[in-house]
């Protein structure tokens, strides 16, 4: 078989390094978020996030799976207090689970890490509805974030989807 003719060509290689990138706030105090990629239209979002001491997220229901890799620090989810995430512990987190992130207040350092997450949280703060963090409301609360701070749009990265038809104009005569 021969080699396959590329049918999504690139000029160069879709990467990003959190070294050159700036941090905006996350949804809490104590965290600050990296974009990296961001999925609206899938439900897709690829962050690097960094959580001081004490941080503690409100719980979250996930409506999909989320994979989350450990660089740095530890952490836990309050609801399984036995089992701490380090450095160089990765997470798989099912559809369908309730979770509060939380960094010990005593920890010697920040935990940070990768997450790629399939659909959105739903936050609940003293068990009522608080709001949804999805890629879309990320991506909106970077890019005011980005302004508010003077700082150009992050380069991250963003599938050129949008929604149409795959006939557009065919229904159309033809100029002519």
């Amino acid at each position: 078989m021969a080699l396959p003719k590329a049918i999504t060509h690139q000029d160069r290689l879709l990467s990003v390094n959190i070294h050159d990138a700036a941090a905006f706030p996350g949804s809490e105090a104590g965290s600050t978020i990296i974009p990296l990629f961001l999925d609206r239209e899938n439900g897709v979002w690829v962050l690097y996030g960094r959580f001081e001491p004490g941080t503690r997220l409100p719980p979250h229901f996930h409506t999909g799976t989320v994979h989350f890799f450990t660089t740095r620090g530890e952490w836990n989810y309050v609801e399984y207090p036995e089992d701490r995430q380090s450095a160089g512990s990765y997470l798989y987190e099912p559809g369908g689970s309730i979770h509060t992130f939380s960094v010990p207040a005593d920890a010697k350092e920040a935990a940070e890490g990768f997450m790629v997450v399939h659909g959105a949280n739903v936050i609940f703060e003293d068990g009522q509805y608080r709001g949804v963090r999805d890629a879309g409301a990320i991506e909106d609360g970077i890019l005011a974030a980005a302004r508010a701070m003077g700082l150009p749009a992050p380069r991250y990265i963003r599938p050129q989807g949008g929604a149409g038809f795959s006939t557009e104009g065919a229904d159309r005569p033809a100029a002519g």
